[in-house]
């Protein structure tokens, strides 16, 4: 996400490198470098053209104070002017109504359906009982793909698979809800592959029957500058509330993220960075700034982590570290929580100074699956005491989980180093090191 547009501002800043001072010379070159580092982002060139004039307002005559350097000092501009041109702060949800309506739109392939379920399932953990409606009656197998996403993120599911019309299916789903206590109804709608009279139609019935809270627009971030457009001839129509960005992850130029707000003038909500249910952020445009920036996004980090980890289990955890008995289930256990915080290339780029790093760092998201199927075909007496583990229980494992010798003894080796690292932090009283665990 980003990696070509970082690596570009990044060889922009190294104008000033070694610079005393700001000047109308070095800044003017250096903030043609970032407009043309936007512009090949796929960024619409008036809103390029405007962000780098009010960098190049701003950086004009700042003098640079000795631990700063002028690199740094516009570095901190333009995530300042990033920060304004992303939305400013955090837009919220909004929630009205009995129950409080969120309508689902976009084109096709854009997300939809995955965001709904996303959302259903982030709405879930903050406590409240959503309700997804299929209301997408022409897209194949879409009723059927809710269904199963509500099943793998355990949130009630409306169809009606003989009935082919939205606004009568969204009705029902109301009194539904109403009956069965759901506070939150979120409509998936029908996409289509391009912007046509016969959807805008239909959606915009949709949204003066069910007079939503909410209407999102769900954007695909790979089509660039098409999403903008697309996104301004929905708006026409709809006069949607926010944008999601979806597919984030992938080999993105950035473009959407950055003009979408600008241009139509509505908060980016949230952003998806995968297939996973638990692939969903909440878009802040600070920290969306940093990340830009090669900068990080530790709190994000730090929030996916909280959601991931389970505070009985980490509670437990720390008690059995606490009397040295951490065995393979437990770290079954961590492996299986790490999994659950998303892509984890995209993990990776949160930290600082990592993103440029391992933009062609290819990062296999299956990679625990051979540990896992070593453990997997442990017997309980092997997990709980690895010490046993004989010649040919090794043969035995490695048989059934379709590894090597080698890969088992690696495992091994790795498990009694860690296990060993966590006794002495115990001793010592130090930190566990594993995320959610509590002394």
């Amino acid at each position: 996400m980003f990696d070509n547009l970082q690596n570009r501002l990044e060889k922009a800043f190294k104008t000033l490198k070694g610079q005393g001072r700001i000047n109308d010379l070095n800044v003017a070159e250096t903030v043609k470098e970032i407009r043309r580092a936007l512009i090949a982002a796929d960024v619409n060139f008036k809103v390029a053209k405007d962000f780098t004039d009010r960098v190049l307002e701003q950086a004009r005559g700042q003098n640079v104070i000795t631990a700063v350097s002028p690199g740094q000092l516009l570095t901190k501009i333009v995530h300042d002017e990033l920060v304004q041109l992303l939305g400013g702060i955090k837009s919220d949800l909004k929630f009205s109504g009995n129950p409080s309506i969120i309508l689902i739109a976009g084109l096709q392939g854009s997300g939809k359906t995955t965001f709904t379920g996303k959302l259903g399932k982030l709405l879930k953990s903050q406590g409240k009982n959503p309700l997804l409606v299929a209301g997408d009656v022409y897209r194949p197998a879409a009723r059927e793909q809710l269904k199963v996403l509500g099943g793998l993120t355990e949130v009630a599911v409306f169809s009606e698979d003989s009935n082919n019309n939205p606004v009568e299916i969204a009705e029902n789903a109301i009194k539904h809800a109403r009956l069965n206590n759901h506070q939150v109804v979120i409509v998936d709608t029908a996409g289509r592959t391009s912007v046509d009279r016969q959807m805008m139609d239909e959606i915009a019935a949709l949204k003066r029957k069910l007079n939503p809270a909410e209407i999102l627009f769900v954007v695909d971030s790979m089509t660039g500058q098409d999403a903008v457009n697309t996104a301004q001839a929905f708006n026409d129509v709809l006069d949607f509330t926010g944008v999601v960005l979806t597919k984030l992850d992938g080999d993105t130029r950035g473009g959407a993220a950055l003009s979408i707000r600008s241009v139509v003038n509505k908060p980016v909500k949230f952003v998806s960075t995968g297939e996973k249910p638990e692939a969903l952020d909440v878009f802040y445009p600070d920290r969306m700034a940093s990340r830009i920036l090669g900068m990080g996004d530790v709190v994000s980090l730090v929030e996916r982590a909280q959601a991931a980890f389970d505070e009985e289990e980490a509670a437990r955890l720390s008690k059995k570290l606490a009397k040295s008995n951490f065995d393979f289930d437990d770290f079954l256990i961590q492996l299986q929580q790490i999994k659950k915080m998303g892509n984890i290339k995209d993990l990776l780029g949160m930290l600082p100074g990592v993103g440029s790093k391992i933009k062609d760092l290819e990062v296999d998201d299956n990679a625990f699956k051979g540990i896992e199927a070593m453990i997997q075909s442990m017997t309980p007496a092997e997990r709980a005491k690895p010490e046993i583990l004989s010649g040919s229980r090794k043969q035995r494992i490695v048989n059934g989980s379709g590894r090597t010798i080698q890969d088992l003894n690696r495992l091994l080796t790795q498990f009694n180093q860690m296990r060993q690292m966590m006794k002495s932090m115990q001793n010592k009283k130090m930190p566990m090191g594993f995320p959610g665990m509590r002394r």
